[in-house]
């Protein structure tokens, strides 16, 4: 596929262009646009994905940080939809005040080296997403899918798997992307659950529970957590203090924060 312009990848904004018209369709038949949606694409880069989901829809906000990429995108939209481009760092982007009451659809390339980050800002802004298809690094998606036991499964797979079913889709090799990077990248979709299906009573000292127990690995309950709670708060709520991290299922970290909440 060529883009409508050509504009130089900036490697200190982890800049990969998608350029691959057989995965641009997979994530369009992945994300399947229907009329009535509302959509926010994070990093348009080249439109890649921008123009298709625009001519599939004919509506999109896009927040884009090179300011580079601005008039070209604008330029480019008007063949293809309504572009509504939001010049800023995702990070900076209020979600709930973008949504003004209409919850809405959020996808996008995100670069690696920001991937976290930017799935934990859009965690907290969750009311407001219906769902999230992304690509990003394999070896994150993995870790975002991840089974207790697993040797990749931690606080990020536990933080989002418990605000949201996380569903790896599909691989996508580094030749898709414009340059090329070093790591195959990865397809996934975040479907934020009802607020009663969570049922954390306590977010932030849920967070804090998860962020301590995988903060040593190797460290059981017991002593990971000791700064939060005893061994008895562990115990009433169900589960060893000698186990690790690891170990527990997403529903176990809700009762134990749950239960240790206030103490």
């Amino acid at each position: 596929m060529t883009t409508p312009f050509s504009q130089p990848a900036k490697k200190a904004l982890g800049q990969h262009f998608l350029h691959e018209r057989g995965i641009i369709d997979k994530m369009l038949l992945a994300i399947d646009p229907k009329p009535g949606d509302r959509f926010v694409e994070i990093g348009p880069g080249q439109g890649a994905l921008t123009f298709p989901l625009l001519a599939r829809h004919g509506a999109l906000t896009a927040i884009e940080y090179d300011r580079d990429l601005l008039v070209p995108l604008t330029e480019a939209a008007k063949a293809h939809g309504e572009l509504t481009l939001v010049h800023s760092d995702v990070m900076d982007v209020d979600f709930t005040a973008l949504a003004a009451g209409t919850p809405f659809r959020l996808v996008g390339n995100l670069p690696y080296n920001l991937s976290s980050p930017i799935l934990f800002h859009a965690l907290d802004h969750a009311a407001v997403i219906r769902d999230m298809h992304f690509m990003l690094q394999k070896e994150v998606v993995d870790r975002m899918a991840a089974a207790p036991g697993s040797k990749v499964y931690g606080r990020l797979s536990v933080m989002l798997q418990a605000y949201c079913v996380v569903t790896s889709l599909f691989k996508v090799p580094p030749g898709a992307f414009r340059p090329p990077p070093k790591v195959d990248s990865a397809v996934v979709r975040l479907v934020p659950r009802p607020p009663e299906q969570v049922g954390i009573v306590d977010p932030r000292h849920f967070a804090d529970v998860v962020r301590a127990a995988f903060g040593q690995r190797r460290k059981t309950l017991r002593n990971a957590l000791s700064n939060i709670c005893d061994a008895e708060r562990i115990s009433a709520a169900g589960i060893d203090p000698q186990s690790r991290a690891e170990q527990l299922a997403v529903s176990e970290f809700v009762r134990l924060a749950n239960e240790t909440a206030g103490s």
